[in-house]
């Protein structure tokens, strides 16, 4: 009966559902997979995204590739074939396919025509469930993940990283709380044992979500139940925490990026503190207005910064603020102090009532054309699965009209009661410093040649 009535809103309501993205036709088959099916407004064409609910925080840190090597191992071949022919199958049914392995999930994203959606459906299990994990695979999995991280990691960068000159900004001072690890995690030491107990233990139907939005075959809720519906389910496996603060960091750091240059990147960090109701939604509010407020400062006041910018992440189980300037190495004293009188000021002030509501409602009209296709939209349901129950996704324009100006004042007050966290990247050498080397270089040369002659006349 449920099979029935699905197919019957999928071919009766999909022009009304395709127009009402928050609306989504979704249930839970009997082995725990999940299903979110939606009619998208693009014919001809299905996008179709497999979340697995596991990801590169679930792993220690000599570990942490492991989810990332079994991603790439999964496409390397099926029924004897290799690579290559897997690359065939796919494009004889005229899709393409990739994957990503977050911190919290890997995800398989595949664009297929309409027509063959069970076809590649199809595809997509059999590497599930039949690819063999072959010490050849295995091997030429492990290349490929270490050309993606960036190549071999010598001893050399293994120990610029222990020194905090291999890390970006946010990195560094993620490694010094404890909130990341020091080193990059490598793939070579990684076993097949590891691997095969990753996928019986993680890749199972209740630990899957299928995402599938565009021009729906009638019959895909009867195949799905048919052939998704038959993979065995697991014992769950418990999530390793996510890390909190352990350590305390120095208020200031210097990082060195690059040999010579005139530029640097100022950052200031900030551990955003949490709040009650709408986190994300009034951050994402402060943000925009911080964006406002450096971009009226550093350029258009003092010419400091082009390109001003705050941001918003994630560094272990603690959400960070930043304000960011790209700078010329010279205006670092003054940019910093252009900063720290802009954050006095909204402490003092408080956020401007007239530019606040003007965000807030750019913020709101976004929702509008934010989302736009069907791979988008399944894009959308990806990130947003978190916020689904009952048939819906929840309404981020009723969440971001709840946010009240009062309670973002309260957010970037107790944000800005905080010292944060000073990091700035640049070269070893500014021109001017090089210059002065050169010169002095020179100079000991000359002294050393003008010494050797005299010492020759006397000699002589």
């Amino acid at each position: 009966m449920r099979r029935l009535l699905l197919a019957c809103l999928l071919m009766g309501s999909a022009h009304a559902f395709a127009f009402d993205r928050l609306h989504v036709e979704g249930y839970t088959l009997p082995n725990g997979l999940q299903l979110l099916l939606k009619p998208g407004t693009e014919r001809g064409h299905v996008a179709i995204r497999l979340v697995v609910g596991v990801g590169l925080d679930d792993f220690r840190c000599e570990d942490k590739e492991l989810p990332h090597l079994l991603e790439h191992l999964l496409f390397s071949g099926i029924d004897g074939g290799g690579e290559g022919d897997l690359e065939e199958r796919m494009q004889a049914l005229g899709g393409e396919w990739n994957a990503y392995t977050s911190n919290a999930d890997t995800t398989f994203v595949i664009e297929a025509p309409a027509q063959n959606q069970r076809k590649v459906l199809d595809l997509l299990r059999a590497i599930l469930t039949r690819t063999e994990l072959t010490d050849a695979h295995i091997n030429a999995a492990k290349q490929v993940v270490e050309r993606e991280d960036g190549g071999h990691y010598s001893h050399l960068q293994r120990l610029l990283d222990r020194q905090d000159l291999g890390h970006t900004a946010s990195n560094q001072l993620a490694v010094e709380l404890g909130l990341k690890c020091a080193e990059r995690a490598e793939a070579g030491q990684l076993t097949r044992d590891q691997l095969e107990q990753l996928r019986k233990n993680w890749y199972a139907p209740n630990n899957m979500t299928l995402i599938i939005v565009g021009d729906l075959d009638k019959l895909l809720p009867a195949y799905l139940e048919r052939t998704y519906g038959q993979l065995v389910p697991v014992e769950p496996t418990e999530h390793l925490a996510l890390p909190e603060i352990q350590h305390a960091a120095a208020n200031r750091r210097d990082l060195i990026h690059g040999w010579v240059g005139n530029g640097a990147k100022l950052h200031w960090l900030f551990p955003e503190p949490v709040l009650d109701d709408q986190h994300d939604e009034t951050y994402n509010l402060l943000k925009d207005y911080l964006d406002w407020a450096l971009y009226r400062q550093l350029r258009l006041k003092h010419a400091l910064s082009y390109g001003p910018w705050s941001e918003r992440e994630v560094l272990g189980g603690v959400g960070f603020l930043s304000l960011n300037a790209d700078l010329e190495r010279e205006n670092l004293a003054e940019a910093k102090q252009v900063l720290q009188d802009l954050t006095a000021q909204l402490l003092k002030d408080g956020l401007d009532p007239a530019a606040f509501a003007r965000l807030q409602n750019a913020a709101i009209a976004r929702q509008a054309w934010a989302v736009q296709g069907n791979s988008a939209l399944a894009d959308y349901y990806w990130s947003a699965s978190g916020d689904y129950d009952n048939g819906h996704f929840s309404d981020p324009v009723k969440r971001i009209k709840a946010v009240s100006l009062t309670q973002t004042n309260q957010a970037m007050r107790q944000l800005f009661k905080q010292p944060g966290y000073w990091r700035i990247e640049k070269p070893l050498l500014s021109y001017d410093m090089l210059n002065w080397i050169g010169a002095g270089v020179l100079g000991l040369i000359a002294i050393g040649v003008i010494g050797v002659r005299s010492y020759r006349k006397r000699i002589a």
